[in-house]
């Protein structure tokens, strides 16, 4: 079975394995250490495993299809999945600055380091290669979930990579204030991916369009067909998740028979889905002789306006 053919669960729950398996080696780590930076590195992977967990329960319910109550499916629930990874990150942050604090008021020598820190790059090793295989099958099915779960164990990747740096320093120079100091530098970098996750997840909630790329080949099919003598107007697109949302107003020659400008239609629509993947095309066809259609190119009809309602 290729990447493309397994259920996007099967990776969130790959995805949670190994957040477990790094948390308890990571807190191995810091037993053996008593590194601030490696207590750090152990709650951020903790971190890890509450956000697999909703990257799970997400796609689960993402894969439904589409029923009466939710015709347009349920792929947009990814995005809660991206909204909650960021605040676990941001709950890890206020976990690692709190205790990075504590230790640069009382400061404590470091001890078994060297085996401390061949179990965190055991951890870091398999963070790493997990991110990999999350951002690739991510990216290759749009899985909104699956990108913030790689972003977030890529995260820890070079939070850990950052302390096993700071850790060798401490032992060399004997800078013991080092180890929480690098906690405070590794909890801003934190903070910053966990807001840039809600953030991403927060635009797809509100409806944000097509990545130009994207829309750029939605308006080069359109283009094509003004010269069999359709116009159009009223492009509008969405996200939602792995799906792409797609309508459009198709102004054609009143004289064409209902059955032409329907088979036209179809023709657009299916060159539209073939530019742009997992889209799904809604159009509506107009008369371009005829005035009013003219009046509907933005998302309130122009006679509508001035109606008093406030809307």
């Amino acid at each position: 079975m290729t990447l493309t053919e397994r259920p996007l669960t099967h990776y969130a729950l790959l995805s949670l394995g190994v957040a477990v398996v790094t948390f308890f080696l990571k807190l191995w780590a810091w037993r053996l250490t008593g590194s601030i930076g490696l207590l750090s590195d152990a709650l951020e992977s903790l971190a890890n495993v509450g956000a697999a967990l909703i990257a799970y329960g997400s796609l689960a319910l993402a894969v439904r299809p589409a029923d009466d109550d939710h015709a347009y499916g349920h792929t947009k629930v990814e995005y809660f999945a991206g909204i909650s990874e960021g605040v676990f990150i941001l709950a890890a942050a206020v976990g690692i600055g709190w205790n990075a604090v504590s230790r640069l008021i009382e400061p404590h020598p470091l001890h078994g380091v060297g085996t401390g820190l061949l179990v965190s790059v055991g951890a870091s090793v398999l963070n790493f290669l997990a991110a990999r295989l999350l951002f690739k099958v991510g990216r290759e099915r749009h899985s909104v979930a699956l990108e913030a779960d790689a972003h977030h164990l890529m995260t820890d990747v070079w939070t850990t990579g950052a302390v096993i740096v700071a850790v060798l320093l401490v032992v060399a120079t004997g800078w013991h204030w080092l180890d929480p100091v690098i906690g405070l530098l590794l909890t801003a970098h934190i903070v910053v991916t966990g807001v840039k996750l809600m953030h991403g997840a927060m635009l797809g909630l509100i409806d944000t369009g097509l990545p130009e790329a994207e829309l750029a080949e939605a308006r080069r099919v359109l283009g094509e067909y003004e010269r069999t003598g359709v116009q159009w107007h009223a492009l509008r697109t969405r996200q939602a998740g792995m799906r792409r949302f797609l309508s459009v107003h198709l102004l054609m020659p009143g004289e064409w028979t209902i059955a032409r400008g329907h088979s036209v239609a179809e023709e657009i629509e299916a060159a539209l889905r073939t530019a742009v993947p997992r889209l799904t095309a809604f159009t509506h066809l107009e008369p371009i002789e005829d005035p009013v259609s003219w009046e509907d190119m933005g998302l309130d009809r122009q006679s509508d306006r001035g109606n008093g309602s406030g809307i």
